[in-house]
């Protein structure tokens, strides 16, 4: 199976600090990926590398087996990449629907808004994700925090994205919340997206990630299926850096 993602020996430096160093890693379709590490340990910089958001300083990224260039968010986006990041990047006073389209908004032959268009657009998908979910002409920073993740990841399933970078997705949320955004990324995995996972929160390593990669001081202290390790031994790669011992790294490959 060919991955959706390729990442051979990534490189970032900034000025004389090495962030990110020949970093390889895949991700596949319908396959969640943890990625983990200290803050400051390189995982946010190569996922940005990824998004279009830095440039990459060496290094080879594949999408889908081709090898392409990713210099601005566009043109990841058009690539079938997404992120959303932990402010989530929302328009406080708009509300769902505009969010939804922000930036990529529809419009009629006579060049106005299409409102009807977006808005029965908007309500699809935000069923798709949330049925419950129907204040959505509520300015977003009415919304609880659930419910603003729901926008954020509609956002990104709408335009198809096949490739979803999330970093921090159930930071300061409460544990209902919590509960909802972990099933929304199930629900996407169930429907062959690919994630990168971005978190601290062990329960969510644990809970929704297939491989989880480690990263410490710009290198990659290893990937192994999530099943084949318990909490102590991958704290003690965040910690440590140090592999566990007996254990087999994941092949690159899904798991």
């Amino acid at each position: 199976m060919q991955p959706l993602v390729e990442l051979k020996d990534i490189r970032k430096a900034f000025g004389g600090v090495h962030a990110v160093e020949d970093v390889n890693l895949n991700l596949y379709a319908g396959e969640v990926v943890a990625l983990l590490g200290h803050n400051g340990a390189g995982k946010s910089t190569l996922m940005k590398m990824l998004a279009g958001a830095y440039p990459i300083d060496s290094g080879e990224v594949r999408i889908s087996g081709q090898q392409v260039h990713i210099r601005t968010p566009a043109q990841a986006q058009l690539l079938g990449i997404e992120t959303i990041y932990q402010t989530l990047a929302l328009a406080d006073n708009l509300d769902a629907v505009a969010n939804l389209f922000l930036g990529r908004e529809k419009m009629t032959a006579w060049n106005t808004l299409d409102d009807y268009f977006m808005e029965a657009q908007a309500r699809k998908v935000f069923g798709r994700l949330n049925k419950n979910f129907t204040n959505i002409h509520t300015p977003v920073r009415r919304l609880s925090g659930g419910q603003r993740q729901v926008v954020a990841i509609s956002r990104a399933i709408y335009f198809n994205a096949r490739i979803l970078i999330m970093d921090e997705p159930c930071a300061a949320l409460g544990p209902e919340e919590t509960a909802m955004v972990a099933n929304l990324v199930l629900q996407l995995k169930a429907e062959g997206v690919g994630i990168f996972l971005i978190t601290h929160d062990m329960h969510d390593v644990f809970t929704l990630s297939d491989r989880l990669a480690v990263m410490k001081n710009g290198c990659l202290v290893g990937t192994y299926r999530t099943a084949d390790l318990n909490e102590d031994q991958v704290l003690g790669m965040i910690i440590a850096g140090k592999q566990p011992e007996g254990k087999t790294q994941a092949p690159q490959r899904g798991a």
